[in-house]
């Protein structure tokens, strides 16, 4: 079998919260065939329009381009090669598109195990988010062979607004993503420790934040989940990132590092937060929620610590909360 070249069916495989959008930003300009393992996302996937195919080896019958949006390396292992895995209905010459964070250590011999059926690897792990996702402003880093990049390029330009080749080789892409989980997952820690101190010292967090953004001290990860942090004091913010993806990536940080025979100590501090908040039963709560960790409810304003000083309450402010 083969496919058409020039305008090449794309089978997206996983249709969560990241693959949706993807998809339906991407059938705006090819034909897409989607497949999910759960009833509830295939249903989802069609009421946007997207044709589901009965299984993940049935949707990529005839596909040029094959991305993968799934959690970690061992669903894509198992969607790849797997019993009811999609390589042995991968038509050679085809692409996959592995668009996960799934770490260094089974890359190499995935792109060499589809190399032997025709089939190249291109390793183009993403950023920004299911809202992004559908708007086409992804940030990519890519590390694919000149040959299969220029075959997966335009499906990857449909979805980024900034695409970096970082690489030649599948891996190169999650190298760089490693890189770039380390700051996100202290960025997130740092910033929940921030907003915490300031409460605890009796600032108006809103404020605290707002005030932060301003100089030095901002960052996109600050200005991105803090109000999502202060948010969470008052009801769970909606998951947006969840937080147990952070107790995933950091793993993958700190193996690389261990490998790489770098001590890297923040990005451990920081994966114990996130480790600490999957124990607390926050794995599934937006990572924002991390703030929580640090502490698990808001002492209040200076004004209300003064308030209930003078009702009676501790002079430290510590039965303030509320």
């Amino acid at each position: 079998m083969t496919f058409d070249v020039e305008h090449p069916t794309v089978a997206v495989l996983g249709l969560g919260a990241m693959g949706l959008p993807m998809a339906t930003r991407l059938a705006g300009a090819f034909t897409v065939i989607g497949y999910d393992p759960m009833p509830t996302s295939r249903e989802r996937a069609e009421k946007s329009g997207i044709t589901c195919a009965a299984g993940a080896a049935d949707a990529v019958v005839g596909a040029g381009i094959v991305l993968l949006a799934v959690r970690d390396a061992t669903q894509v292992e198992g969607v790849l090669f797997g019993e009811d895995g999609i390589a042995r209905n991968l038509t050679p010459g085809a692409v996959v598109v592995m668009t996960s964070t799934v770490g260094l250590d089974a890359v190499a011999s995935w792109a060499q195990r589809l190399d032997e059926r025709g089939v190249v690897l291109v390793d183009a792990p993403l950023s920004g988010g299911p809202v992004r996702a559908g708007a086409g402003d992804l940030l990519i880093v890519v590390g694919a062979h000149p040959s299969a990049l220029a075959l997966a390029r335009p499906v990857l330009e449909r979805l980024a607004s900034t695409l970096t080749v970082v690489g030649s080789r599948a891996g190169d892409g999650q190298a760089m993503k490693t890189v770039n989980q380390l700051l996100c997952g202290v960025h997130i820690a740092a910033a929940a420790e921030a907003l915490a101190l300031a409460d605890a010292l009796g600032l108006d967090q809103q404020l605290a934040l707002a005030a932060l953004e301003t100089g030095a001290a901002a960052s996109f990860m600050l200005s991105n989940r803090g109000p999502r942090m202060v948010q969470g004091y008052d009801g769970d913010p909606d998951v947006l990132s969840r937080l147990d993806i952070f107790v995933k990536d950091l793993g993958i940080v700190g193996k690389a590092a261990r490998t790489a025979g770098l001590a890297a100590p923040v990005a451990a501090a920081a994966e114990q937060l996130f480790l600490l908040g999957q124990t607390q039963g926050l794995g599934a709560a937006d990572d924002s929620s991390v703030i929580r960790v640090v502490a698990p409810q808001r002492r209040g304003t200076a004004a209300d610590v003064a308030g209930t000083a003078s009702a009676g309450g501790d002079t430290d402010g510590t039965q303030a909360a509320r």
